[in-house]
């Protein structure tokens, strides 16, 4: 894991739903600092998203915040964040997440949360990066949206190898175990275009 030096997290903004979520958020968030990985993430303070980068600040690692304008007129941007960028919508938002980070990980989250994730899939499809994408399906949270790609597949509006793009692990140890063992993703995709 030695190149992976930021991850980006997509995250939820509540904090509603089961305990072991948020526990998930704290947990990476410790191992994100205790790996010297920066935490590169939507900005807010609130919900999953908020408690993800309390964790890793109180680890003594370093959250790199990106928010639209808007959001942050509503006073929901994390200002104790090592850095804290406003731009001005959330396409902006979405590419220097991207920009910034080298790998992706994706904890249970709402319709945003869905967006960005299939969003830097099909970046990923389109070879417009190279980095790999996790996906924590805590207590099954994501096994629909594996459902789903698997039913995109199966009816030809994506090939096999589209599976390929993306890797579902069910604990944090899984995520970076899983993050150490993939090879170096631009000859991946390289190899196999997808």
């Amino acid at each position: 894991m030695a190149t992976v030096k930021s991850i980006c997290v997509y995250c939820g903004s509540s904090a509603k739903g089961p305990a072991s979520h948020a526990a998930a958020a704290v947990e990476l968030g410790r191992r994100m600092a205790e790996n010297n990985i920066q935490l590169v993430y939507g900005g807010g303070r609130v919900g999953l998203m908020g408690i993800l980068a309390d964790a890793v600040l109180a680890a003594g690692g370093e959250v790199i915040g990106i928010i639209p304008k808007f959001l942050d007129e509503l006073e929901v941007g994390y200002f104790e964040a090592t850095r804290l960028e406003i731009v001005d919508s959330m396409h902006e938002r979405k590419s220097r997440m991207a920009e910034l980070s080298d790998a992706f990980a994706v904890l249970p989250g709402g319709l945003g949360t869905m967006d960005e994730t299939f969003e830097i899939l099909t970046w990923r499809q389109l070879g417009l990066h190279d980095k790999p994408i996790l996906i924590l399906d805590q207590d099954g949270y994501w096994t629909p949206a594996k459902k789903l790609i698997d039913h995109i597949i199966d009816s030809n509006y994506a090939a096999p190898k589209a599976r390929k793009l993306v890797n579902f692990v069910d604990t944090i140890d899984d995520l970076f175990t899983t993050l150490d063992a993939l090879p170096d993703a631009k000859l991946a995709v390289e190899a196999e275009k997808l």
